[in-house]
């Protein structure tokens, strides 16, 4: 592959970007901590962390951070004005209760079916976390994984069929990653609504691990 793939935080910014004005979300480890910070200022997005924050930013450059205020991904952050702290029981309830428009995760595979793989790599000696990720997965009208599309080893995390622990069955609804983003249709498996300019619909699939079909109009990614 020719085309360099997009650094983590242009992922983060353009899932920002797509984020409706008016909704309530949970952002989870990894690319999706960085989202919290590429919010534009005139955009009314109200951020859920799991451990008890309801209405959160991420930190402006060269803001002191508060050692007090700490995401669930251990990341400090800040309050913004009409904010509530609760205690992690409450929170799960908002989580468990439908009340969130949207998660996003980060992901080790998803399949065209929307399986989510994203707790555990199955390897002797690993101390899986699943953290709070079923219950919001399993409570939140609408969840996007935001990876990388290959993992270290140059393997797709896009899938026929996961072959690690599920997160959960069929949750996924659309996929951002440094090369495209891919909604999954229950007819339709990988569909690719957006990708890297430059990019080669052969290299694309040549990166991916399942068969990826193309909606009516794709727009280019710009690095």
């Amino acid at each position: 592959m020719t085309v360099k793939p997009l650094s983590r935080q242009r992922v983060a910014q353009i899932v920002a970007d797509d984020i409706p004005d008016g909704s309530y979300v949970n952002v989870g480890i990894g690319i999706p901590t960085l989202v919290a910070g590429c919010i534009a200022p005139d955009k009314e997005i109200i951020l859920h962390s799991e451990n008890g924050i309801l209405g959160l930013r991420g930190l402006h450059e060269g803001e002191t951070p508060d050692p007090d205020l700490i995401n669930a991904s251990k990341v400090s952050v800040q309050l913004l004005p009409g904010s509530s702290i609760c205690d992690q029981a409450t929170s799960f309830a908002m989580m468990r209760g439908g009340h969130l428009d949207l998660t996003i995760l980060g992901g080790f595979q998803v399949a065209p079916n929307g399986d989510l793989a994203s707790w555990s790599l199955g390897l002797p000696g690993d101390v899986p976390g699943i953290g709070g990720a079923m219950d919001l997965v399993a409570g939140a009208r609408r969840v996007a994984v935001a990876m990388q599309h290959c993992d270290r080893d140059g393997n797709s995390k896009l899938v026929s069929a996961c072959t690690l622990p599920l997160t959960g069955p069929g949750v996924a609804d659309v996929i951002y990653t440094d090369l495209a983003v891919i909604d999954i249709d229950p007819a339709r498996g990988f569909v690719v609504r957006r990708m890297l300019r430059g990019l080669t619909r052969e290299a694309l699939q040549a990166a991916t691990s399942a068969p990826l079909s193309y909606a009516d109009e794709v727009t280019f990614i710009e690095p």
